[in-house]
């Protein structure tokens, strides 16, 4: 496949970018036909902007805290995107909520991965709150981003047993070795024009509702 039939994305990320290694080890392998254009954190300190450098992948930091307004900073963060040519953009530990009008900007081109069953525990502190329920499950899933917190579409999910003993950090890391083989897949389909947002607001695979 030469670079030209490879679809462009932009990753969004704000730490350690494990879900980003994840993708470049994806398209280094050949399994995700994708060129990674760029690589943007809104912290400079952000691990994950190594990883990127180390792989050859342009960054570049847009910091939330130079901006007066989130729509000030959203607007920035949509002009970057933009100049990168990106066909999707993948969130990856991007810990920002984005206004109604950039996921608007971006809506069935923007996929975000969560560690819970979906639509279990959107928001943060997932890890612990299915430990104090009681949950005998865990896990993650991968979405289309739409304006409501951790609601949009699902895309695919992977579950992993609660087991005796479990911490919120043990729970995290079993999540995270299924985060990092669901999101390179989901974001393959989406590059091989086999996933998409249908028109009714339900993901679809090979044109088919995806049944979560």
């Amino acid at each position: 496949m030469t670079g030209s039939d490879k679809l462009p994305l932009v990753v969004l990320i704000s730490g350690s970018g494990s879900n980003l290694q994840a993708l470049i080890d994806a398209c280094q392998a050949g399994t995700l036909p994708a060129e990674i254009r760029l690589v943007i954190s809104n912290k400079a300190s952000a691990y994950g902007l190594v990883r990127a450098r180390d792989a050859g992948i342009p960054t570049q930091v847009v910091a939330h805290t130079d901006y007066a307004s989130r729509d000030d900073y959203d607007t920035a963060l949509a002009q970057v995107i933009d100049q990168s040519g990106a066909r999707l953009v993948v969130l990856a530990g991007f810990m920002r909520i984005l206004t109604d009008g950039f996921v608007r900007r971006y809506l069935g081109r923007m996929l975000n991965i969560h560690p819970s069953l979906l639509p279990k525990y959107r928001g943060l502190d997932t890890h612990a709150r299915a430990i104090a329920a009681g949950d005998k499950e865990h896990g993650c899933t991968v979405h289309f981003v739409t304006p409501e917190l951790d609601a949009g579409p699902i895309v695919l999910q992977a579950r992993v047993p609660i087991e005796p003993g479990d911490t919120p950090e043990s729970l995290a890391t079993r999540v995270l070795a299924q985060e990092h083989r669901i999101y390179p897949q989901a974001v393959a389909w989406f590059a091989e024009g086999r996933l998409a947002l249908g028109d009714n607001g339900v993901a679809q695979l090979d044109g088919l509702p995806i049944q979560p």
